[in-house]
C-alpha cells in the first residue's frame, strides 16, 4: 500500500461502515441506505452530481457509488458534496467481476483506499486480465486495501445461490448483498425468496447484510 502522511476519509472508516452494514434491514433500502449504484462514469445514466443530488432530495443517510472497475464517479461525487450542506455519507465503492468455477460474479468493494497498489489493477475502468480473475484475487485486494468485500446479486448467477457463498466465503468474502429486487419492480421492493435464502447464509457464516437498487438508470430508487 502507498506510504502517505493524509488521515484516511471518512469514506474509509471501516468501524463505522461495520456499524451501518450492521443496521441494514428489510425498511433500509431505498431511502435510507443505498450501497449499488452506477453512475455515467460506468454504465449508468446520472451524472454523480446528479446522483448526490437526488440522494439528498430522497433523504438518504448513507450511500456508496459503485461503478464498475473505477472510483471515478465517487470522486466527482464526493467534490459535489463536499459543496453542500448535507448529512449524507457517501462511501468509496466499486463492482469489480470476477470467477469462481468459470462463472462470472460481481464482488463489490467499500471503505477501501483507492491508492492502493494491490488494488490499482482493478480500478482502470475495465476488467483486469482479460476480466479471468479469481475471486480470492479482486478479495484479497480489497482487503489490502483495508476495503470490506461484499457478493453482488448472490442469487443471479449460473450457479446455485449456497455453492456460490460457499465459495466466495472460503475466498475471504465480508459480506451479501441481502436485500435486491432480482424482479426489477417498480416501486422497488427486495425479492422475499432470494432475500430470505441470502439472509440464511448470512446468519450460518457470519456475515454482513447490505442493501442497494443497482440504479443504471436516472431514477436511484429503482434499478433502471
Amino acid at each position: 500500500m502507498l506510504e502517505s502522511s493524509i488521515a484516511p476519509s471518512p469514506a474509509q472508516d471501516l468501524d463505522l461502515l461495520r456499524q451501518v452494514f450492521g443496521q441494514v434491514d428489510a425498511q433500509s433500502c431505498p431511502d435510507r441506505y443505498n450501497f449499488h449504484n452506477h453512475t455515467n462514469c460506468s454504465d449508468g445514466k446520472l451524472t454523480p452530481q446528479a446522483s448526490m443530488a437526488q440522494a439528498i432530495e430522497i433523504g438518504l443517510e448513507d450511500m456508496a457509488i459503485t461503478d464498475h472497475h473505477s472510483v471515478r464517479g465517487y470522486q466527482q461525487a464526493q467534490a459535489w458534496l463536499a459543496q453542500q450542506s448535507s448529512h449524507l455519507r457517501l462511501w468509496i465503492g466499486t463492482e469489480i467481476t470476477a470467477y469462481i468455477d468459470g462463472v462470472d460474479i460481481h464482488i463489490l468493494g467499500f471503505g477501501f483506499d483507492p491508492h492502493c497498489l494491490q488494488l490499482a489493477p482493478y480500478l482502470q475502468s475495465r476488467e483486469a486480465d482479460r476480466g479471468y480473475t479469481p475471486a480470492e484475487k479482486v478479495i484479497a485486494a480489497i482487503h489490502a486495501a483495508n476495503g470490506l468485500a461484499v457478493l453482488a446479486h448472490p442469487s443471479r448467477y449460473r450457479l446455485p445461490t449456497e455453492q456460490v457463498v460457499a465459495t466466495v466465503v472460503d475466498c475471504g468474502i465480508d459480506g451479501l448483498e441481502a436485500y435486491y429486487a432480482y424482479k426489477h419492480t417498480n416501486p422497488w421492493a427486495f425479492t422475499v425468496p432470494e432475500t430470505e435464502r441470502v439472509l440464511g447464509l448470512i446468519d450460518r457464516y457470519g456475515l454482513f447484510a447490505t442493501c442497494g437498487t443497482d440504479t443504471h438508470g436516472t431514477n436511484l430508487r429503482l434499478r433502471l
